[in-house]
């Protein structure tokens, strides 16, 4: 690191210390002789006691660690409009999301290689998973060992979410113990990325044991304004840190992982993006892309509530003892990731992969968790997989906002698919294994019958699940942002490594495999051969 007149210059500068950011701060710091900026515009993750907390994870929505954004109103979903936390805090959204670890389905990536080459088919990609991976199970040809993200069995499992899994098999869905391995299909109880009972989010995995490493500078509470370029070459950023402008330099690379909202908005700033709302906003332009903020993804979910007659759920498991226990010992209930157990289900027959996922809370989750409502209950929240609607950010009414068009539902077919995931749902809920549990049916009710009162529901209720993606992604065509090796088209100096990069959004929780592609970038940055794929079973 040196000073070239006012601005510090480094090797690399990483925007974003989300989950794939803290991979590249710890790979591309390894080298002693690379200077490794990281800017993060939240603070530290240290500083909050729910962040350790297992449980209390939706206490940090819409606090200083979230961003909080919301979309536009949706014009499918009677014009709400909805919540999308974001992690604003080291470690990003790993830090305030429910910790479960599902990488996707296998085909998720062959359908990636269509876009990006073979290097993002499933076989090339494993390898990097079982990388990032230590498994409290043990190595197999699907998982690795002495990685630094550790994968966990839950220490305490709720006896609804047992009656769950045993629900779900009396109709006919089978057990599957590891939705990770050779088939995702299936019932079970999720594995979580935490450590010894807590919350071990990418900044505990990837940035802490590596903060002393004389090379690597962590700064917090820096916001990117933009990005600099000399020409076509990205040549630092521009950010502000309390009251200062300041500037940072790198010789080699920027790298965005702000994620799929904020990568976009920063490279629209820096001029990169579609070119009428560029020249709208007054951003002078460095390279036209239409494709910049375009295709957002998440995954629409909603919850069948039912009331509990036994005082078993976690709704009141927030008492003094159990925070002691969960904090000091890393013990007892409040170390639940809430979304206990789940599984992936065709509602088709003719479909080659699971179209929806269960999330189950042995709890009421209604509204983000901001609704209390009175008693015990679970919930059972039918998740969309594969949503075919797309939509996308844009600047807001200046460059320091964002504008989400979300544009959930709009497909016919995504509607049918939460109906059916809905139906399906409280099939299970109905099932004898609830028996002893369940009580009256609060949400949706058993007044909601009909295809149009179910379907009214799902556009009163719907959700998004946190995961946004897809709106830089990549591809070789018109509207791709960036090609297969994660570098942004039509400039140098420049990629973005984060979900936004996802040309499809995969079938399950997206954390790891966001995990999974800071791996690969690093090697990609580093010009390093790529691991072996291994044998398969």
């Amino acid at each position: 690191m040196h000073a070239i007149g006012n601005a510090l210059t480094y090797d690399y500068i990483i925007v974003g210390a989300g989950s794939a950011g803290c991979v590249l701060a710890n790979r591309l710091s390894a080298d002693p002789a690379v200077q490794v900026l990281l800017l993060e515009a939240g603070g530290s993750d240290r500083r909050k006691l729910e962040i350790r907390v297992p449980a209390a994870f939706s206490k940090l929505f819409k606090t200083r660690y979230d961003w909080a954004y919301y979309t536009a109103p949706e014009p499918h979903l009677n014009n709400r409009r909805l919540f999308i936390p974001r992690g604003r805090v080291l470690g990003g959204s790993s830090s305030i999301n429910a910790m479960i670890y599902i990488r996707g389905n296998a085909l998720d990536f062959d359908e990636w290689a269509e876009y990006g080459g073979s290097q993002w088919g499933y076989r090339s990609v494993l390898p990097y998973f079982l990388r990032s991976e230590d498994q409290q199970r043990g190595a197999s040809p699907f998982h690795g060992v002495g990685g630094p993200q550790r994968v966990s069995d839950q220490r305490c499992v709720n006896p609804l979410s047992r009656a769950f899994v045993a629900a779900a098999e009396e109709i006919g869905i089978a057990r599957n113990e590891d939705f990770n391995a050779a088939h995702q299909e299936g019932v079970g109880i999720y594995q979580v990325t935490q450590k010894n009972g807590r919350r071990f989010s990418a900044a505990d995995a990837y940035l802490r044991p590596v903060l002393g490493r004389n090379n690597l500078h962590v700064v917090t509470g820096a916001s990117a304004t933009r990005i600099v370029f000399e020409g076509l070459r990205a040549v630092g950023v521009e950010y502000g840190k309390g009251r200062e402008l300041l500037v940072a330099r790198a010789s080699l690379e920027t790298i965005l992982c702000g994620g799929a909202i904020n990568s976009p908005q920063l490279l629209m700033r820096s001029g990169i993006g579609p070119q009428v709302h560029l020249e709208q906003m007054g951003i002078p332009l460095v390279q036209p892309m239409s494709g910049v903020g375009e295709n957002l993804q998440d995954h629409p979910a909603l919850g069948v509530a039912y009331q509990c007659r036994e005082p078993v759920s976690l709704d009141q498991a927030e008492t003094f003892w159990n925070l002691l226990n969960a904090v000091l010992r890393g013990q007892g209930p409040l170390t639940s990731c809430v979304a206990e157990a789940g599984g992936f289900v065709r509602t088709e027959d003719s479909l080659v992969a699971p179209d929806v996922q269960f999330h189950f809370a042995p709890a009421w989750f209604v509204e983000h968790g901001f609704v209390r409502p009175a008693g015990y209950g679970f919930t059972i929240g039918p998740t969309l997989l594969r949503p075919r609607s797309r939509g996308r950010v844009r600047l807001g009414e200046s460059a320091d906002t964002v504008a989400i068009e979300g544009n959930f539902l709009q497909d016919k077919q995504d509607m049918t698919t939460m109906v059916n995931g809905l139906r399906l749902a409280r099939r299970i809920g109905q099932a004898a294994s609830f028996d002893r549990y369940r009580g009256r049916e609060d949400r949706p009710g058993p007044a909601c019958v009909t295809e149009e009162e179910v379907s009214a529901y799902v556009r009163r209720e719907v959700e998004m699940l946190y995961h946004p993606v897809g709106t830089c992604r990549m591809g070789s065509d018109e509207m791709a942002v960036v090609d297969g090796n994660l570098t942004v088209r039509g400039v140098t100096g420049l990629r973005v490594v984060d979900a936004s990069v996802m040309p499809v959004v995969t079938r399950g929780n997206t954390n790891a495999a966001t995990t999974m592609i800071g791996e690969k970038a690093a090697d990609m940055i580093l010009d390093a051969p790529a691991p072996r794929a291994g044998s398969f079973p």
